[in-house]
């Protein structure tokens, strides 16, 4: 069983020079998918379930599927509860067996997001598992806005949340379908200064690739949250697979046949980050 927590897989990264990946699942095929490109790179990986993912699907249904993956891996899994919004909803992950919950208060006050994420660090680390928090505001592609993460605000929020990691805003955005951001590496290196947290960047599939590999490599940012150029794989090879031959109808053929090009892609994005 090689099931992890965040903390597990990030504190060696912090150490080393690199990042760990955290994907972004919607189903089974791309977990699976996720886990065999962790596997033939030798990299551990993190499964997350985000919002869209637990709208589709109940936590104790990811949770088992994650769960059983990483007992069937020869790397380290992490069960990672992506964007939780509430206390309890951080409970119910972490009652059904995640080892890792990230506490969005990034959309609060300060005051009220550090209260709050602490609250929930200190749950997650009496339960022997990890919390990820958000410090300043990534936004969205065609959405709201990002509001940048101040240093000062970074150090406070680290120190009294206790956060294992922190998701910080330097010129990364969701859901971009290209990579077209622009990351401010002298805010990096301001946030590095005033904290020693391993620091996430959400929005990683607008990050180009050269430029995760130095993140990687030269700064404390230890993960990358990846999920729209793993959807955008996922879809090409699901169109292929149904325009390939129209009278088909099960399913379970149309999708199986996504696995291997998604398989390929994740591999791409592990190896860019070692």
């Amino acid at each position: 069983m090689t099931l992890a927590t965040l903390s597990d897989v990030l504190q060696p990264a912090l150490r080393d020079g690199h990042a760990v990946a955290g994907l972004v699942v919607l189903g089974w095929e791309d977990a699976r998918a996720y886990v065999a490109a962790a596997e033939a790179e030798g990299l551990p990986v993190i499964l997350q379930a985000g919002p869209g993912c637990r709208a589709h699907t109940p936590l104790p249904i990811l949770a088992a599927m994650f769960r059983h993956l990483a007992e069937q891996a020869s790397v380290p899994v992490v069960a990672h509860l992506d964007h939780g919004t509430s206390v309890q909803e951080c409970r119910q992950a972490i009652d059904c067996g995640f080892t890792s919950v990230m506490f969005d208060g990034s959309r609060l006050p300060l005051d009220e997001n550090i209260a709050q994420t602490a609250a929930i660090v200190a749950m997650a680390h009496a339960a022997g598992l990890s919390c990820e928090g958000e410090i300043g505001f990534v936004g969205y592609a065609s959405g709201e806005a990002s509001a940048r993460t101040a240093p000062a605000d970074a150090a406070r929020f680290a120190a009294e949340t206790g956060v294992d990691a922190m998701a910080v805003s330097v010129g990364n955005v969701h859901l971009q379908t290209e990579a077209a951001a622009v990351i401010d590496l002298d805010a990096v290196a301001a946030i590095m200064a005033a904290t020693r947290t391993p620091l996430v960047i959400h929005g990683g599939s607008g990050v180009p690739a050269a430029m995760r590999q130095h993140l990687a490599r030269h700064t404390s940012v230890c993960k990358f949250n990846i999920g729209t150029e793993l959807r955008m794989a996922f879809g090409a090879a699901l169109r292929t697979a149904v325009n390939r031959d129209p009278a088909r109808f099960d399913r379970l053929a149309i999708l199986k046949e996504t696995e291997g090009p998604v398989t390929l892609a994740a591999r791409q994005v592990l190896r860019g980050l070692a």
